[in-house]
């Protein structure tokens, strides 16, 4: 490795991805280690273990015991709505999508799956702008962002001018402006235009990133996320993407070490940290290292 070590992601994201992942949780929406905590880890981690082996059917049965046993986990609701649309439940999928963005309309990952389960059925979130909380500064920084990552340009132009001006309006709304010049142009930059600012290179391989997890490419994802890491070893999305591909192909003493190394590069962003928390629980689950797992959940439920 030709790279220093560092952990955690958002993010739809975390997006890395601007603002984004998760905002600080509330108490009746955390994984709780003091009510059922063992039945309750065991039933999640059991969710997380037949959704990694596509059992969909015994994955969903699970998180919705644990949703009987916490009903305003948005953690659960963001893993069954994920696991629903796997499973071709969209209908559903909807359903706990919404529960989880009005759990957390702050939350990019979040807002990133419903809006893909929305356009799986041919529709968007017009739809269902009175069900969430449409009106959310963040939220529609957050839509704005997405729709710019599927070069929706039109779209994302048209949510920006729903918001007050702001660092993040104007250079987004530039970005657009750069990607449709270079959209209807053969050169990367026109001749005369020297001010016209390229996209970021972490930017886009944070995109590069996003699309491999949420395409499910993980063999991809490991090779592209340590090739980003030997260019940029200190950008805590890469470690998660690194981390997050090594658990899915079951190195998961390996993804310990990326993860915890990239924990170090996180600078103010609790979002980050919380998406790193529950990759490293996942993780020392899968060791059998109870301890760990649970001390990593009780970070979740804390905020901290």
């Amino acid at each position: 490795m030709k790279f220093l070590p560092y952990l955690a992601i958002i993010i739809m994201v975390t997006m890395a991805v601007p603002g984004a992942l998760y905002a600080q949780e509330e108490e009746s929406a955390a994984i709780s280690l003091e009510d059922n905590t063992d039945e309750f880890q065991e039933l999640f981690f059991e969710a997380l273990k037949q959704k990694g082996i596509e059992n969909y059917g015994k994955a969903i049965n699970a998180l919705l015991k644990c949703k009987q046993m916490e009903a305003n986990n948005h953690v659960v609701d963001h893993e069954l709505a994920k696991t629903y649309k796997m499973n071709k439940q969209l209908v559903l999928a909807e359903e706990s999508a919404k529960e989880a963005i009005i759990s957390q309309p702050e939350n990019l990952w979040y807002l990133y799956t419903l809006l893909e389960i929305m356009e799986l059925q041919g529709s968007d979130l017009n739809r269902i702008k009175d069900q969430i909380p449409y009106n959310n500064a963040r939220l529609k920084e957050n839509l704005a962002q997405i729709y710019f990552e599927k070069k929706s340009y039109d779209r994302s132009s048209e949510v920006l001018k729903d918001l007050r001006s702001s660092k993040f309006t104007k250079e987004l709304a530039a970005r657009i402006k750069d990607s449709l010049h270079q959209e209807f142009s053969e050169e990367k930059k026109l001749p005369g235009n020297g001010n016209i600012e390229k996209q970021n290179p972490v930017t886009m391989l944070i995109n590069e990133l996003s699309v491999l997890i949420q395409d499910e490419d993980f063999e991809t994802l490991n090779q592209k996320a340590e090739e980003a890491l030997e260019t940029y070893p200190t950008q805590p999305f890469f470690y998660y993407a690194k981390g997050m591909s090594l658990n899915r192909i079951t190195k998961n003493r390996e993804a310990v070490d990326f993860l915890t190394m990239g924990l170090d590069f996180i600078i103010e962003n609790d979002e980050l940290l919380q998406t790193f928390y529950v990759e490293l629980a996942r993780a020392h689950n899968a060791l059998g290292e109870t301890t760990k797992a649970n001390m990593y959940l009780s970070k979740i439920k804390n905020g901290s």
